[in-house]
């Protein structure tokens, strides 16, 4: 047996509103009688929560009575459309019918809900297992000048080691003449590149004023 049942009454409306659910029309892909025959037994407009019945029932409202009539398909009794079985409108269970129906849309939307939680969660679950990349490391080596040839350079580069930061670790090292008498400390510099900034670093050599005349990059290179 087939049919929506009474479609003057809220159940028989609720029952066309889940038939529409995955269609766009009564029979097929197009307009047909089929649409005409549903549509004329409505008493009244769906309600808005029902809104593949309503969406159907405006799309019907459009068009005139002379394109209504060139539709495909002929008419058959109303109970010989939509699903395999009508709500029971009975007077003892038409309420529970009602609540069916509702509670089948809300479990559709549950069903939905977790799905789209299900999604995030092993999204999140993916990223957190990835391994990380190569960390990205820069090697330099800082030519660091003392203001004249008096300056005590093993004690300028007591100075320079001294810093720590992470990121950071010191290499080899060599005094180097500049002229007139005055070295200069070459050291080597291994950064981390997200951790370092090169440009903080010089200066923080550089605050050993009594020491440090200036810094400068001497070579750079990624490693």
């Amino acid at each position: 047996e087939m049919g929506f049942g009474d479609l003057s009454t809220d159940a028989g409306i609720s029952s066309l509103n889940s038939f529409l659910l995955s269609r766009s029309y009564i029979e097929g892909f197009e307009p047909s009688q089929a649409d005409i025959v549903i549509f004329n037994a409505l008493k009244k407009k769906p309600a808005t929560t029902l809104t593949n019945a309503l969406r159907w029932y405006r799309h019907m409202e459009s068009f005139t009575a002379t394109e209504r009539k060139s539709f495909g398909g002929s008419k058959k009794s109303i109970d010989q459309y939509g699903p395999s079985a009508a709500p029971a409108a009975t007077a003892a269970g038409g309420d529970s019918d009602d609540d069916d129906l509702f509670g089948s849309d809300d479990e559709e939307e549950d069903d939905e809900a977790a799905r789209v939680r299900e999604e995030r969660l092993k999204a999140y679950a993916d990223k957190k297992t990835q391994k990380p990349g190569p960390i990205a490391r820069s090697q330099i080596l800082l030519d660091c000048k003392p203001w004249d040839d008096e300056t005590d350079m093993k004690e300028l580069e007591k100075c320079v080691r001294s810093i720590e930061q992470d990121g950071l670790k010191w290499g080899a090292s060599e005094f180097k003449p500049v002229g007139y008498g005055i070295l200069k400390l070459s050291i080597l510099a291994t950064v981390e590149d997200a951790k370092i900034s090169v440009d903080d670093l010089s200066e923080t050599i550089c605050a050993f004023e009594d020491f440090v005349q200036s810094v400068d990059i001497a070579a750079f290179n990624k490693v």
